[in-house]
């Protein structure tokens, strides 16, 4: 199945737009407990599409496209949209608010019980989660470019004043968001002796070595970046003073909230109330490192800077925050290619150090974060082509690409989903857990990441196909009927053993939405060039514009006016393949062969009429 971004996106607007509005207004629900996370997902379905997409972009009125007006009816008109898209979005900065006027970041019914007698409390519910940290940046950067782009456009003072009181409480989320995700962000050393330390060499030495030789190269590999990290530590990054022994082992990344005992951020012009306290055991998760490495790289992407959505307290902020970026994404890259031979993460599934688990979702969260850092270095080695077939077994052993078996035990990965504990979430009066049921979204995410990277034909061949195979998986599981019809989640279309059946999941849907929004940025690319086929074409475009020079020789001697036609559409088309030799050589060399045929057909017609003569 194609993925054609336009159309299905459309698709799950005309689907979001039926289920989510009613007269324009948003209908919030309420299930299980209110989270900040789900609603900022669903909002997301809308407002991060039209802030990435020109073709969707909706906060300039009169361009807005017919087809995007067709399928956003039930939000309204062409001038409601906007207006309609502040009260929700204000709706939600109000709804999550707490008593003293400080952004909240529930993750409500997002949070599970770790016994199934075990009942959460509310203020359990109301838990802050690095999911709505990340989330949160997300959602407020593009709100915050949707009300800087809308706002010379209207002039009615409701509006107006509804924009300033929108723009007021996303800024202050936003350096919420962003506070709490430097307070979450934790380093994790420990002996080699230990249970962690001995199986962090377990995974990283494939048994291949004794524990010394692993030991000694772990030292020698990340010596480097722990010089960074305790240089680091007058910036704000806390950490045991035995990081500095090299004999030691360590982690870094994000906990899954605010780490216990984290200092609260003072150093700002501007201070934003309600730092509660943490209760996260520092113990990097690397699923919640990748959704703060996600949600992290908004603050740095061309419509942040270009718009300038950040204000000096958010500007320091960010670069206290890319530098826990860069570390993590260089951390956990090293560690998947760790050694010579053959990577750890090459090693299915992955094995969890502090938490002693294992899972196909673990290996694709590490190879989304070794993803993170080919992009960011444009890595297009060796690296990039061994990562594709690392999406290609797990595609294959999630029964995404290949056929579930009777008992399949793959399909706990979709249904019910991956179950963390949350170190540290007892303090809140009972252990909690999170459940992940995504992994199918997350794996064409990534897919669609490494195609738009990639620049040789071949890997990016064997993604586009991949990426279509799971982009056809994921819409056969869309909801066809009833509660959310169009969106996620029905894994019984193609899981009929799965547990529970359809199942509205903002996470899945809001996921889908980004994976449609990278497609499009994929075919907005220019195709990879081959140098081949650049050569093949270069020589077919010399001959033929000999052979046109040839022709025009002859040309004025004629008076056939459909000959003069002839040779100027010639000149024409050569003109435009020499123009696409570079960028697009395929091309040039499919419009060269149309050329050298009717040159050549025009030849034999001049030398049958001489010998007629």
């Amino acid at each position: 199945m194609q993925i054609k971004p336009r159309q299905h996106m459309l698709d799950i607007w005309r689907a979001m737009a039926r289920h989510s509005f009613d007269d324009g207004k948003l209908v919030w629900e309420d299930t299980d407990g209110l989270s900040s996370v789900a609603d900022a997902e669903r909002l997301l379905c809308l407002l991060y599409p039209a802030t990435e997409v020109p073709a969707f972009r909706l906060d300039q009125p009169d361009t807005t496209e017919r087809d995007v007006l067709r399928a956003l009816e039930g939000v309204g008109s062409r001038l409601e949209i906007p207006p309609n898209l502040i009260a929700a979005l204000s709706q939600f900065m109000r709804s999550h608010t707490g008593p003293d006027d400080s952004p909240t970041f529930a993750g409500g019914h997002y949070f599970r019980p770790a016994e199934p007698q075990q009942k959460l409390t509310h203020e359990q519910y109301q838990l802050g989660v690095v999911d709505s940290y990340s989330m949160s940046v997300t959602l407020c950067l593009a709100t915050l470019g949707f009300l800087k782009v809308y706002e010379p456009s209207t002039t009615r003072p409701e509006v107006r004043k509804a924009i300033g009181e929108l723009r007021e409480a996303t800024n202050t989320r936003l350096t919420a968001a962003m506070i709490s995700l430097l307070r979450s962000f934790t380093v994790n050393v420990f002996d080699a002796e230990s249970e962690q330390g001995k199986r962090l060499i377990q995974v990283i030495g494939q048994d291949r070595q004794s524990d010394r030789a692993v030991l000694q190269q772990f030292s020698r590999r990340f010596r480097p970046l722990r010089a960074t990290i305790i240089e680091s530590l007058s910036r704000g990054i806390q950490v045991d003073e035995s990081i500095r022994d090299e004999s030691q082992l360590f982690e870094c990344g994000w906990a899954w909230g605010v780490v216990k005992d984290a200092p609260t951020v003072t150093d700002l012009d501007v201070q934003v109330p309600g730092q509660p306290d943490g209760i996260a055991d520092r113990l990097p998760y690397v699923y919640f490192t990748v959704i703060a490495l996600d949600g992290i790289q908004d603050l740095f992407s061309d419509r942040t800077l270009t718009l300038g959505l950040l204000d000096a307290d958010q500007q320091k902020l960010a670069e206290a925050l890319r530098l826990r970026w860069e570390l993590s994404q260089q951390y956990w890259s090293a560690i998947a290619r760790f050694g010579s031979e053959r990577w750890p993460l090459e090693d299915l599934p992955w094995q969890t150090t502090g938490l002693r688990l294992e899972s196909e979702y673990f290996s694709l969260t590490v190879a989304a974060i070794l993803v993170h850092d080919l992009v960011r270095r444009k890595a297009t080695d060796d690296d990039l082509t061994r990562t594709v077939a690392i999406m290609e077994r797990l595609a294959d052993r999630g029964r995404v690409t290949s056929r579930m078996t009777r008992n399949d035990p793959a399909i706990e990965l979709h249904n019910p989903g991956v179950t963390m504990p949350l170190a540290g979430s007892e303090r809140s009066g009972g252990p909690l857990q999170w459940r992940m049921t995504d992994f199918s979204a997350q794996l064409l995410k990534r897919i669609i990441q490494l195609a738009e990277l990639s620049r040789n034909i071949d890997a990016q061949d064997r993604l586009l196909r991949l990426g279509e195979q799971a982009f056809e998986h994921l819409w056969n599981r869309r909801i066809e009927d009833g509660e959310g019809a169009g969106l996620w989640d029905h894994a019984r279309a193609v899981y009929p053993d799965a547990r529970v059946g359809r199942r509205l999941s903002w996470s899945i849907t809001e996921r889908v939405t980004e994976c449609l929004v990278a497609a499009r940025n994929l075919y907005e690319q220019q195709p990879i060039r081959s140098p081949e086929l650049a050569e093949l074409a270069r020589d077919l475009l010399s001959e033929a514009t000999h052979l046109f020079g040839r022709e025009q020789l002859e040309a004025s001697t004629s008076a056939d006016g459909s000959r003069s036609r002839a040779m100027r559409s010639i000149e024409s088309r050569l003109d435009h393949a020499r123009s696409l030799v570079d960028d697009r050589p395929a091309t040039a060399f499919a419009l060269a062969l149309p050329v050298l045929q009717e040159l050549d057909t025009l030849a034999q017609a001049r030398g049958a009429a001489a010998q007629e003569v």
